[in-house]
């Protein structure tokens, strides 16, 4: 059974004070801290890109597991934000850190819920073909389509990178997954002429109304009830929106963790970002993983701590 092994993470060292801007931007330092959730987000070093972002959290990643480069048999990159279209920035990092030519690389094309996709994606993938150890990276620097003055998302994202082992020896075993498309309310969140735009207060309902009702469905497809998970790990959207979400489930805000005020909502990686700390807890041995945004789409799983 392919499940999580380990994580590694690359957030740049370069912040923007969102309470120092809260007033140019129409907000208050109070609605930056409380709503929004985001104290800083992180930022890019100039010149760096979506690739040297992937290529350092990787790095990390074979570092940390003491694995070889030639030992990776899949590699999946979750990006929306690639420094070129062609060719694949798998394929670009594949060539960066020596894999061996016989892995398999390609990339997933999605946003706040592409990580939980693509854990499905990779191992389903793995399984399919009897690969033993593969890497999904998510990297998605947004500070390259946000405009600085747009209020509804200068204050919201960071710029990430992750990357995380999956492998037939895992420390976390993967459970069922759900997955949804609202494809109807996809322009609520797009990038038009390389500046991104969002319908915040459409985004915002989409979230507290269909991500409750997943969890549940989640929960229930893999034979647990709400009591049963130990953590839920929920796309960091903002603070506002994860409180939300943990009162309509009725669980108690401390299992439903907001945990990105100092590097804002990082997409992709938001997920594993939070996933590269929790799984150190061992009192985390149930976690459910939900992914939401851009498409709008949703997906998630239970993950479990292996004995």
């Amino acid at each position: 059974m392919i499940g999580i092994k380990k994580i590694a993470t690359y957030i740049p060292s370069g912040r923007v004070d969102n309470l120092a801007r809260a007033a140019s931007l129409g907000s208050t330092p109070e609605q930056v801290s409380e709503r929004i959730g985001f104290r800083q987000v992180a930022r890019v070093e100039s010149g760096e890109g979506a690739l040297d972002m992937a290529a350092k959290a990787l790095a990390r990643l074979l570092q940390d597991a003491a694995v070889d480069p030639t030992e990776i048999d899949a590699l999946v990159v979750v990006t929306q934000n690639p420094d070129r279209n062609i060719p694949h920035l798998s394929a670009e990092l594949h060539g960066k850190a020596g894999l061996q030519t016989s892995c398999a690389c390609f990339d997933v094309g999605l946003g706040c819920s592409g990580y939980v996709y693509g854990l499905s994606v990779l191992a389903s993938f793995m399984q399919a073909n009897g690969l033993k150890r593969g890497v999904l990276v998510t990297a998605d620097p947004y500070s390259s389509i946000v405009d600085m003055d747009d209020k509804a998302t200068a204050l919201i994202f960071g710029d990430a990178a992750t990357a995380t082992l999956l492998d037939d020896a895992p420390m976390y075993s993967l459970g069922r997954f759900t997955f949804g498309t609202q494809g109807s309310e996809a322009d609520k969140l797009a990038c038009n002429d390389r500046v991104l735009f969002m319908n915040g207060r459409a985004v915002f309902n989409f979230a507290a109304v269909k991500v409750p009702v997943n969890i549940r469905d989640t929960v229930a497809l893999n034979g647990l009830g709400l009591d049963d998970v130990d953590r839920f790990v929920l796309h960091q959207g903002s603070r506002y929106i994860v409180d939300t979400i943990a009162d309509r489930l009725g669980v108690d805000r401390a299992k439903v963790p907001f945990m990105s005020a100092t590097y804002g909502n990082a997409v992709s990686s938001s997920i594993p970002l939070m996933l590269s700390e929790l799984m150190q807890e061992p009192a985390n041995a149930r976690m459910l993983l939900c992914g939401f945004g851009l498409g709008l789409s949703w997906a998630s799983t239970v993950i479990q701590r292996k004995d």
